[in-house]
């Protein structure tokens, strides 16, 4: 049985702590999986534009390194972190390296899988960059591919930001 919303779930962080996703709770919060060595690897910079400019009114993005696609990610948690301070200045949430598909995907994986399939029902993750919309209740509203920007985004993350969360 999938769990009900986000909160539901706990992820180890970049640096190996547990992230108790309920802590969460009211936020709108954007989960992207991510490659460092990828042609999509610039999205970062939008990324942190996105959270620099509405982390005040509520929103997070959750990075999740993948090495799963051409072998993209293929650093430690260390290698990332560094990379993501160096070269984009990263301040949003990093997480541990991750599947997002196949044997070993990760739980949160499978849950926005399954409860947000893409085009024609397709659930798996074809490829990095791929992001989730979740709203101030922990559902996921939006699935976007890598083809779309983060920038993109933000009617409907302004949409989401709008909504006012229940007590």
């Amino acid at each position: 049985m999938l769990p009900d919303t986000l909160y539901d779930f706990r992820c180890p962080s970049i640096d190996g702590t547990l992230f108790g996703m309920k802590d969460l709770q009211g936020k709108v919060v954007l989960v992207v999986n991510t490659a460092s060595q990828c042609a999509l690897t610039p999205q970062y910079r939008s990324l942190e534009e996105l959270y620099r400019r509405y982390k005040d009114r509520g929103l997070v993005i959750l990075g999740f390194p993948c090495n799963q696609f051409g072998a993209q990610e293929p650093g430690n948690e260390e290698d990332i972190q560094q990379f993501c301070d160096r070269k984009y200045r990263i301040t949003f949430p990093m997480f541990s390296k991750i599947d997002v598909f196949g044997p070993r995907q990760a739980p949160l994986y499978a849950w926005l899988t399954k409860t947000k399939p893409g085009w024609f029902g397709v659930e798996k993750i074809l490829w990095n960059f791929t992001k989730f919309l979740i709203d101030r209740h922990g559902q996921v509203v939006g699935r976007f591919g890598p083809g779309y920007p983060p920038s993109w985004l933000v009617r409907r993350i302004e949409q989401s930001l709008d909504a006012k969360p229940t007590s």
